[in-house]
């Protein structure tokens, strides 16, 4: 298939698009090596070849098959288009064979006889008034008339077509075809008295037409259409399916007139308006002037109702009660008792929203269950990529810095000069006066210096603010649920281990309480999970409790030691502040839990106790 450059540039989108449905993505170098191949005439082996530098073979092989099967099915298409829009244009300007049936030119028709006819009818009347002058014309009967007039007629087509007959086929009727439509006007016969007739002396009575105002017309339009639209309605209610309660809407918006405002409308409202604000202005005077009499104060006191009254009205017992009163339709018992007893109206009908439908009760989330999904993680970039995106932060910002000052809005920035670039920046000045330039360049650098400075100042946080930071950094949001651990320390009688465990506990914002009794000494801290690891790392590392000894039954001593109990998550707190308290007795140190209804803490503790001894 050889191609010319128009019909390659021509094939190029169908080339796109088969190389994009052979591969399912776009190829702008394929596209352009298969256009190369189509419009230099290779054929199949030579394209697969020329493309099998960007393809392997098998895919080369293939879509060359289809580049070429797809580029002759193309030309056949437009060739074939081409050829049908030729044909189109010259049937368009074609001349149209004369029509069978029709009259030759050299022909008479019908009409034109009949105009002839006509004619020499009126020249015989002219001449029948002529000579009426002189001669007296006979009374004839009507009939007699119209058979006079037929014999005419016929006389004087005898002598027509006497004198036109040398022409053979002049006068020869045309085979019957369709009535054509006439030209022109059929023409006007009238008779002896100037009335109209036909070709056979009947008269006829012509149409008057008479010209009407517009108005009138679109009058009979509107009463035309109201009456279509009644037969219309008639006919949709004669249906079995037509609701007469549903309202039909017209099918057109009707037109809607101005509305003007009375006059005097609005200055009535503003009057309106005008003497509520007086009388609101009024009623005010009249309370403060009341207020400082004393006069609201003893209207108060005489409104009041007496505790005996007030009370004695509240223990009325009411005719429905509150809760009956959605269901009960009247304003006592007495209709449903009734109905139920003396079998009066049905009882459906005194009650209402009472159906055979159970109502579910709405079902609400647990508290501590998160409000939104769990929080995206945090990307952490590498060294690398931060100071790749640091350098395009400031390559944004030097940017948009350079094109404010290209269109006026910032003032170009002095020269940076520096002692090492001094000759290079100012080199006929430092040559002219170099003291003056070098305490140019000096002062230059200490602005610097200072702007650089005052930067870091503004941007350091101040001693408020590092507290506040600190704290937001401890306080955690502990809605969704406080998380508790329990301790249990056998000895707590060094006051400096006993400081540490106080005062951590208050720094971290913990609460709770401590316990001492005996060798159960229970250590309860309620806060966030960053709080509690930090408590735990207190706890269980950095106090070292092993240091003390303590003495047991007889001479026998044992080290001190902390133990984690138990940790987890409740509601909410159940202490305040942290505190201590001595409890000399099991029960006391139990009823001190078990009001703030956390008594399980010491069960859990005591028990383990117990369990130790008991293997020890």
């Amino acid at each position: 298939v050889t191609l010319t450059r128009k019909e390659a540039e021509e094939l190029k989108p169908w080339v796109d698009r088969t190389v994009q449905k052979f591969l399912g993505f776009e190829e702008p170098t394929l596209v352009t090596a298969a256009v190369s191949c189509l419009s230099s005439g290779f054929d199949r082996a030579e394209t697969a070849r020329k493309l099998s530098s960007l393809l392997d073979d098998a895919k080369a092989a293939s879509l060359a098959e289809q580049l070429l099967t797809g580029a002759v099915e193309q030309l056949r298409t437009k060739q074939r288009q081409a050829q049908d829009e030729d044909g189109s244009r010259k049937t368009r300007f074609s001349e149209m064979p004369p029509t069978m049936g029709q009259p030759s030119p050299g022909q008479l028709t019908t009409l034109q006889i009949r105009e002839m006819m006509v004619n020499a009818q009126r020249m015989i009347e002219e001449r029948k008034k002529a000579l009426g002058g002189s001669v007296p014309t006979p009374v004839v009967p009507v009939a007699a008339a119209v058979a006079d007039s037929r014999n005419r007629i016929a006389e004087l087509t005898a002598q027509i077509q006497a004198k036109l007959g040398s022409r053979p086929g002049f006068l020869q009727q045309p085979a019957a075809t369709p009535a054509t439509v006439a030209t022109r006007p059929t023409p006007l016969i009238l008779n002896a008295e100037g009335r109209t007739v036909d070709s056979t002396g009947r008269e006829v009575q012509l149409a008057h037409h008479t010209p009407t105002l517009k108005a009138n017309i679109r009058a009979q339009k509107r009463e035309q259409f109201k009456i279509h639209q009644e037969r219309l309605g008639e006919d949709v209610a004669e249906q079995n399916f037509f609701d007469q309660r549903v309202g039909a809407k017209p099918a057109q918006r009707g037109r809607r007139g101005f509305r003007f405002h009375e006059k005097g409308k609005y200055e009535q409202l503003a009057q309106r308006l005008r003497t509520r604000a007086k009388l609101e202005r009024l009623q005010q005077e009249i309370a403060q002037a009341a207020k400082r009499t004393g006069i609201s104060s003893a209207t108060k006191i005489a409104l009041m109702v007496p505790a005996a009254r007030a009370k004695e009205g509240k223990e009325e017992i009411p005719d429905v009660e509150w809760w009956d009163t959605f269901i009960i339709k009247g304003e006592s018992y007495d209709n449903v008792i009734e109905a139920v007893v003396a079998g009066g109206a049905p009882l459906e009908n005194l009650l209402e929203g009472v159906t055979n439908l159970v109502e579910h009760p709405i079902q609400m989330k647990a508290p501590t269950l998160p409000t939104r999904g769990p929080a995206p993680l945090p990307v952490f970039l590498t060294q690398k990529e931060r100071k790749k995106l640091r350098r395009q932060n400031r390559r944004e910002a030097w940017k948009e810095k350079q094109e404010k000052i290209r269109l006026g809005l910032e003032p170009p920035p002095e020269p940076k000069v520096r002692m090492s670039n001094l000759m290079r920046v100012l080199g006929s000045q430092q040559v002219q006066d170099p003291t003056k330039v070098e305490a140019h360049v000096r002062e230059q650098m200490a602005k610097r210096q200072k702007a650089h400075e005052e930067a870091n100042a503004s941007r350091k946080l101040t001693t408020e603010q590092r507290r506040d930071k600190k704290l937001r950094k401890l306080k955690e949001d502990t809605t969704r649920g406080v998380h508790v651990a329990v301790y249990r320390v056998l000895s707590l009688t060094n006051p400096a281990k006993k400081f540490k465990v106080e005062m951590n506990a208050k720094q971290l914002f913990l609460t709770g309480c401590v316990v001492l009794y005996r060798n159960v000494n229970l250590v309860v801290v309620e806060g966030g999970p960053r709080q509690q690891s930090k408590y735990r790392r207190l706890m269980l590392s950095r106090i070292k409790w092993s240091e003390d000894t303590i003495q047991g039954e007889g001479e026998k001593t044992e080290k001190n030691q902390c133990i984690l109990v138990w940790e987890g998550t409740v509601k909410s707190r159940s202490f305040g502040e942290l505190k201590f308290k001595v409890c000399p007795t099991e029960s006391l140190a139990r009823e001190h839990f078990r009001k703030h209804g956390v008594e399980h803490y010491w069960d859990l503790a005591y028990s383990s106790t117990l369990l130790e001894l008991a293997d020890a």
